[in-house]
């Protein structure tokens, strides 16, 4: 009798702890897609902000049409990336765009002194932010996930789940990864000019000749 009702017990505890470990998993897992979401939504007001700045540079400066083809493609290509993975890549398209849209609005003043752009500019830079305290709180909480699922026992119940890693999120801009070539050329470049403090051991021997 003893030992049926420890064996009860047992699976009672087994029980239990598959529930509770199942519960914390999709909870995890509900964070994670909460987040996104909230990311998504800002990247799409985003999107649609940027017809009304290329718009008002465009009344200025119609002839960058190549800077205006630039960022019109970022933006098709950011609305239609899935996934963060894909969405990071094609927001860092984006954000490379709009920074030669800004080098264009830069040559202009008077473009630059509009309330409009001005309105477009704060509300653009406010987004940035938001975004990326979006992308903190995303990111966090995708490492909470992936750390929880690899942890045994929890990582019993995420594979019966079909619970993989999920993939963070991280705009990274082209120009960031070409700086650093700029560096190296540079200090390259350098190195030759060091062997010249050789030539002063001349001078040492010069009184040994005037003694002689």
């Amino acid at each position: 009798m003893v030992i049926v009702i420890i064996i009860v017990v047992l699976l009672l505890l087994i029980g239990l702890t598959y529930v509770l470990l199942r519960n914390s998993l999709v909870s995890l897992n509900q964070r994670v897609g909460e987040s996104w979401s909230g990311i998504d939504v800002q990247l799409k007001r985003r999107h649609d902000l940027v017809p009304n700045l290329v718009e008002t540079v465009k009344g200025y400066a119609t002839h960058e049409s190549e800077t205006f083809e630039k960022v019109t493609q970022a933006r098709a290509a950011a609305m239609a990336a899935s996934g963060p993975a894909q969405a990071g890549q094609a927001e860092g398209q984006l954000t490379a765009a709009l920074g030669g849209l800004r080098v264009v609005a830069e040559q202009y003043p008077q473009l630059r002194a509009t309330e409009n752009f001005q309105q477009l500019q704060r509300q653009l830079a406010e987004l940035e932010d938001e975004i990326q305290a979006s992308r903190r709180i995303y990111n966090s909480n995708v490492q909470q996930f992936n750390t929880r699922i690899q942890q045994w026992p929890a990582s019993i119940v995420a594979n019966q789940m079909n619970y993989t890693a999920k993939e963070y999120f991280s705009i990274e801009e082209p120009s960031e990864r070409e700086a650093p070539q700029v560096s190296f050329g540079s200090s390259d470049q350098a190195a030759p000019q060091q062997p010249a403090p050789e030539a002063s051991p001349p001078e040492a021997s010069a009184p040994e000749q005037s003694a002689g």
